[in-house]
């Protein structure tokens, strides 16, 4: 198989050169990490050989300051919690805020003396450490309690055949270990549960360098050759994007979104950003913003107290229209009440269409139960049937879909006593519900539901094409067969394969929090939230496999993690927990009052309350744009849209005012 680094090195002729420098005479600067408090940190080794003339600087307004001192022959550096871990010459040295030292883990806790540490990097969850010798090793380091527990070998030339000299260490997920070996210019990825390792690049000359941005790119550089390349995501082609640089190490700024090279002959810390060319995504602030909508709107029955007089936060959770040609807006709160109201910015009151609330089980401690979706049927207009999914109050650990019908004598009312169950998941665990329902434009009902809950996906429910769990269901509501208020439809993928629910549409994801179809192109778009260090957005496709729980994000997952596969589907796009902790999927924009925003996908993070407007280009097949809105700093719910094709931001209030549009 041709390697796509490999390739890189005949575009060598278009290379750009390599950013301006923000550190000059430097004494051997061999490495650079930025810490929590968003500081860069650089190594430099003084003299060769040398005892004792080493130091750490740090990069205040880009002039070096001294930071820590009296290190022997420091070649990386890696920032965890409050500390950043030193490889120094045949020891590992841990700083503390103050810059003071202390040895970490010294030549005699090793099984083999190092001949000289090269690489190092920490997992950003366990804080384990990993470093890499030049003899030909990699060790792990545990911690407890703030010291070094116990070094063991993680990869050798006997566990990585071929390994020579590894040089710079990248975690890759959680679970796995990139290693870029100086000696064959080659990169392995290093499973820590069993040892095993697979080649991810090579032809690289002499691999120094390796560095993720905090959307999935990795920049790997070749010392040997003067390069750095970017790699937009796994099994994309590299491009160059430094060129005439002795990269010692590599660095990322999410602060200011470079890429910081070092070359230890120039005695520099230069700049480039950090992008792909080729595959370059506009993230530049979009000029809309969010503003209260529906701002006198009071909602029938609501009080931001209890009859105890505790607080009653209002929770919205979907917004949505009956497509029926009134322009009504629904509105529906994860205590099960949906209410109604014309779609008037000067709306005074709702209406109260139907109240579950006795049917609903919902708690604040585990909000990831209750009312979760409402979609309303395409013939609504002559059935007046929608659908709603929820957690039921007097069982535990089940969830339902139903079918009700509007009041024959009023529009704004619902008959409570139609309810039709359709649907029944089981789960082992509270959490990970999904809940999302809606119409395709097939007429379909698409369903989704998490995992299971816990950690982990423990059951394997994703993969496993048995369970409803951690899937899309597509179902016909249309018929009814098999003693089932429901058909399945012919051409779903799985229909007729042994051991596999028909009503499966796509599987191996962990907990979709919110899909929706784009109206003008059909696209389903998905964004699944993650468990250890990314947040995904998918676009779900007929019989697809999105990977959980053998991938996160575009990155290899736990002990059966693997790296990309072709019958595997990769996120469209990801974004790191530095950015955010919990993705909320929205709705590609259509409506007319915001030409800036056609064809953008909105969403945003709950716990940061980050908003994007994206754009994916279906010519490339790739992202082009994710640019940030200024958020509200309140917990993003979820989105919803108007018949109109209007975009509104929901959000926890204790006021009611909870619903949020897109303006200038």
């Amino acid at each position: 198989m041709t390697n796509p680094l490999a390739l890189a090195l005949a575009m060598l002729a278009t290379a750009p050169a390599a950013g301006g420098p923000l550190a000059t005479g430097l004494k051997a600067p061999t490495a650079a990490a930025v810490g929590l408090n968003g500081k860069v940190y650089v190594t430099t080794a003084g003299e060769p050989g040398k005892a004792g003339d080493g130091a750490v600087l740090t990069l205040a307004d880009d002039k070096p300051a001294p930071f820590a001192s009296g290190l022997d022959d420091p070649t990386a550096v890696a920032a965890f919690q409050k500390w950043l871990f030193v490889a120094d010459r045949d020891r590992v040295v841990r700083l503390d805020a103050a810059g003071k030292p202390q040895v970490f883990a010294g030549p005699d806790a090793f099984p083999t003396p190092p001949k000289a540490l090269t690489g190092v990097t920490v997992d950003p969850e366990s804080g384990t450490v990993f470093v890499s010798d030049a003899g030909g090793t990699v060790y792990r380091i545990g911690q407890r309690n703030g010291k070094a527990n116990g070094v063991a070998a993680v990869a050798d030339a006997k566990r990585v055949p071929g390994l020579q000299t590894p040089a710079a260490l990248a975690m890759d997920g959680a679970s796995h270990l990139l290693v870029a070996d100086s000696g064959t210019g080659t990169v392995h990825r290093v499973k820590l549960a069993d040892g095993s390792a697979e080649k991810v690049a090579d032809g690289l000359g002499s691999a120094s360098g390796l560095a993720w941005d905090h959307f999935g790119r990795l920049y790997v550089a070749d010392r040997k050759g003067g390069k750095v390349y970017g790699v937009a995501r796994p099994g994309a082609r590299p491009a160059v994007i430094a060129d005439g640089v002795d990269a010692a190490g590599l660095c990322y700024d999410p602060a200011t979104r470079r890429l910081l090279i070092v070359d230890d002959k120039a005695g520099t810390v230069a700049a480039v950003p950090a992008t792909v060319p080729g595959a370059e995504v506009d993230e530049t602030p979009l000029p809309v913003q969010t503003a209260l909508a529906f701002p006198n709107l009071k909602w029938t029955g609501w009080s931001p107290e209890t009859p105890d007089g505790k607080s009653n936060v209002f929770r919205p959770i979907v917004l949505t229209h009956a497509g029926d040609g009134s322009n009504r807006v629904f509105l529906a709160t994860q205590h099960g009440v949906i209410h109604v109201f014309p779609n008037d910015q000067d709306a005074k009151e709702t209406k109260v269409f139907l109240d579950l609330t006795d049917r609903v089980r919902y708690d604040d401690k585990t909000n990831e139960e209750g009312f979760l979706g409402l979609a309303f049927s395409p013939r609504y207009k002559e059935t007046g049937e929608f659908f709603v999914f929820y957690t039921p109050k007097k069982e535990k650990l089940v969830n339902v879909v139903s079918r009700f019908r509007v009041s024959k004598s009023d529009p704004d009312k619902a008959d409570p006593a139609s309810e039709e169950e359709v649907l029944r998941f089981k789960k082992p665990f509270w959490n990970h519900d999904g809940g999302t329902i809606a119409f395709g434009p097939d007429g379909m009902l698409y369903v989704t539901h998490g995992d299971g809950g816990a950690a982990n996906d423990p059951f394997d429910n994703g993969q496993n094409l048995n369970s409803l769990l951690g899937k899309v269901l597509r179902i016909d509501i249309g018929r009814k067969e098999n003693g089932q208020n429901y058909a399945v439809p012919k051409d779903n993928p799985f229909v007729g394969t042994k051991g596999a629910r028909p009503e499966v549409w796509a599987y191996g994801l962990r907990n979709i929090w919110r899909m929706a179809f784009d109206r003008k192109t059909g696209t389903l778009w998905a964004a699944d939230v993650g468990q250890n260090l990314w947040e995904e957005i998918d676009l779900i496709e007929r019989g697809g496999n999105y990977g959980w729980n053998r991938r996160e994000g575009l990155h290899p997952f736990g002990p059966k993690g693997t790296g990309a596969k072709k019958e595997l589907i990769d996120p469209i796009w990801e974004y790191h927990h530095d950015v955010g902790k919990s993705v909320t999927g929205g709705a590609v924009y259509r409506g007319g009052r915001l030409p800036e925003l056609e064809g953008h996908y909105l969403y945003g993070d709950y716990v940061t309350t980050k908003i994007w407007a994206m754009k994916y280009d279906d010519a490339k097949g790739r992202v082009v744009a994710n640019r940030p809105i200024p958020d509200r700093g309140r917990p993003i719910l979820s989105f919803g849209e108007d018949e109109r094709g209007e975009v509104y931001l929901l959000t926890t209030a204790t006021d009611g005012k909870g619903i949020f549009w897109f303006t200038k």
